[in-house]
């Protein structure tokens, strides 16, 4: 039986439904930054509004890994298809919500307790799109090729990005009043179109060849989770620490934003263009990065992305104290679109490949998410830390660093994959080999 089904539809599918899914997603990271603090915590000082508005958004990963242990189980009990099109649905209607919540002037605290359980429902959502989307790649993927394919997803993540700030260029230019109002609401409003588009393409997918094949031979674990933490616990501690490199995601799209709009009164407009620019070059980028691990392999290209991270990281917030938009400009094209994306161009293979196809969606996503959980909040804690004052990017870079020095430890010490074929993947050495 082969393994490679339909890359390429799979492939498209994973980048549009990513791409929406994280559009919604994002979209409330460049509000929490840019206006929330206004508009649900007016009655707290400046300072503080923006240290809650970004807490706020933290809150959204404390339910990826409850949405991770959820959806895994569905995903490798029933199907990668049932669990990408839950993950749109619930996504698009709590993101919609949000668009349509009363502000603390009008009800008081109800209004941000209503935002965060908004939030929560998000971060349940997509705890199970990624790892359900490199799943799905991953299996209909040829051997060869799985880092690229898979890429998919993460690229589609980083167009989400492009459309979730570009949609913020035309609302930051708002008057103050209008912006406050109703002008932040309407990227929320906006996605329900994104659901019912995602729902369409996503219902057209097949299921993978691999886990049909575990159907069809009664395989299917019916606990899942079990046996993940019964047979392949070290791998999902792996996951986890390697997954931490996502706080420069997190740090750059939410804290350097803040740092530069709130503290270095920079404008908004520029600011937003950087995080567009950026993510356009990691759209470019990142199949490059993963074309190249599929040629010598995924922890190179991984090292070397977390290292250039960590460096980089450092250059991009100094470029901000100094109010430089060249400056600003260069460092975070660089950071973020051409060295970071070697991370996300590989390890949705590379934790894939980590695990058997009867617990691979589990695996992926309660490794990634609880890693991701502890990413989200690295923005308020890096605020917490190191203040909101002039110099704090210098405390804010070593903070990103040590997240990126746990993700290099993690995946020096993991094993090599990418000449392993599919259906032995996450088995014992001597039978992958």
């Amino acid at each position: 039986m082969t393994t490679e089904g339909k890359p390429r539809k799979a492939a498209v599918a994973a980048w549009i439904g990513s791409a929406l899914e994280y559009y919604d997603f994002f979209i409330y990271g460049t509000a929490a930054a840019l206006v929330f603090g206004k508009v649900f915590f007016p009655s707290s000082e400046p300072a503080t509004g923006t240290l809650l508005a970004l807490a706020t958004f933290g809150v959204g990963y404390l339910a990826r890994p409850v949405g991770a242990f959820v959806l895994g189980h569905v995903g490798d009990r029933f199907g990668r298809k049932r669990v990408l099109v839950t993950t749109l649905v619930m996504m698009g209607t709590s993101t919609f919500l949000v668009g349509c919540l009363p502000s603390y002037d009008q009800v008081g605290v109800l209004a941000p307790v209503l935002l965060v359980v908004l939030r929560l429902l998000q971060g349940f959502s997509v705890s199970g799109e990624q790892a359900g989307a490199n799943s799905m790649t991953l299996e209909h993927a040829p051997a060869t090729r799985r880092a690229y394919y898979t890429s998919f997803t993460l690229n589609g993540t980083q167009a989400g990005q492009i459309i979730a700030t570009a949609i913020f260029l035309p609302i930051a230019v708002l008057p103050e009043e209008q912006l406050l109002s109703w002008g932040w609401r309407v990227p929320f409003w906006f996605s329900i179109v994104v659901a019912v588009v995602g729902l369409i393409i996503r219902r057209s997918l097949e299921e993978t060849p691999l886990f049909e094949q575990e159907v069809a031979t009664s395989t299917v674990a019916k606990l899942p989770i079990a046996v993940l933490f019964s047979d392949h616990w070290r791998d999902v501690v792996r996951v986890t620490a390697a997954a931490l490199i996502a706080s420069v995601s997190t740090i750059f799209t939410v804290h350097a934003l803040s740092y530069a709009v709130n503290t270095m009164d920079l404008d908004r407009t520029p600011m937003l263009w950087v995080g567009v620019l950026a993510n356009v070059a990691a759209v470019i980028t990142i199949p490059l990065w993963a074309n190249l691990s599929d040629r010598i392999g995924r922890k190179p290209v991984f090292i070397c992305g977390s290292v250039g991270s960590a460096v980089l990281t450092f250059g991009y917030l100094w470029s901000i104290s100094t109010g430089t938009y060249a400056l600003i400009f260069l460092f975070g094209i660089v950071t973020f679109g051409m060295v970071y994306s070697a991370t996300a161009a590989v390890w949705p293979s590379f934790y894939g490949e980590m695990f058997p196809t009867r617990v691979r969606l589990s695996g992926m996503a309660i490794g990634t998410q609880i890693g991701f959980a502890i990413s989200g909040f690295a923005p308020a804690v890096a605020t917490a830390i190191a203040g909101t004052g002039q110099g704090s990017w210098l405390g804010v870079s070593v903070i990103t660093a040590i997240f990126c020095l746990m993700n290099i430890v993690a995946v020096a010490t993991g094993k090599e994959t990418y000449r392993v074929r599919t259906e032995n993947l996450g088995r014992p050495v001597e039978v992958a080999a």
